[in-house]
């Protein structure tokens, strides 16, 4: 019973996986393949593992990138100390190593998250438009939807004023409405539009479904020459 209790290997006293998705047999198998002397077996015996590699994750077979990605692991298992023909470019240790470019977010303003990002995209596209009509009009719709979307953050009342200030930090002062004599929509009058949109086409499909079984209740009832 000693001897048996002796022969016990705890995962505390064992190397460290690489890639632990494939499991220990995968990096035993990579390790005696590194130990292998001749190249042409070690070649045979990498396409071997390979093979494995690839029944553990049938899922991805049809991936464009499939097999470059396994060679790639299979030499990351091995530490880049696998010595074989890969049939595809061989990743150094530092091209893995390397972090990728941080990624840019979309949103400029995060003070105003309220606002969502395509509001700098309308007051972009309104501030390129020739002064007029058209231009005005654009620009108080948008500022009508940007009240809109105040009120459904703050749940609250909110001046015009605000408003005003906001696309004018929006637009770098190229949009400026502070003085002017434009009034927006009331909040009530934009929350009940969210509400209109909001409610349940229940009654609809009620009234056709009256509306059919009145109808065939008028057919039932006619008399047939």
């Amino acid at each position: 019973m000693i001897q048996v209790v002796a022969q016990i290997e705890y995962n505390t006293e064992r190397t460290k996986l690489i890639i632990p998705e494939y499991g220990r047999h995968i990096q035993k198998m990579v390790d005696q393949a590194i130990a292998i002397e001749d190249k042409q077996e070690r070649n045979k015996i990498a396409k071997s593992i390979i093979a494995v590699m690839g029944n553990l994750n049938p899922h991805l077979r049809d991936v464009p990138d499939f097999q470059p990605m396994l060679w790639d692991q299979l030499f990351i298992i091995s530490d880049f100390k696998l010595d074989v023909d890969s049939p595809f470019p061989i990743p150094s240790r530092e091209e893995l190593m390397e972090r990728p470019d941080p990624l840019k977010y979309p949103q400029n303003f995060p003070k105003y998250r309220f606002y969502g990002n395509n509001i700098k995209r309308m007051i972009d596209v309104a501030i390129s438009w020739e002064e007029g009509d058209k231009k005005e009009g654009l620009i108080l719709t948008i500022a009508n939807h940007m009240k809109k979307c105040f009120l459904n953050w703050n749940k609250d009342t909110v001046e015009d004023d605000v408003i005003f200030a906001h696309l004018y930090e929006l637009s770098d002062g190229k949009i400026n409405l502070k003085n002017s004599d434009e009034d927006l929509s009331d909040a009530s009058n934009l929350m009940k539009s969210n509400k209109r949109f909001n409610t349940n086409t229940s009654g609809k499909k009620n009234f056709k479904s009256n509306s059919n079984s009145s109808s065939s209740n008028n057919n039932r009832n006619r008399k047939r020459h």
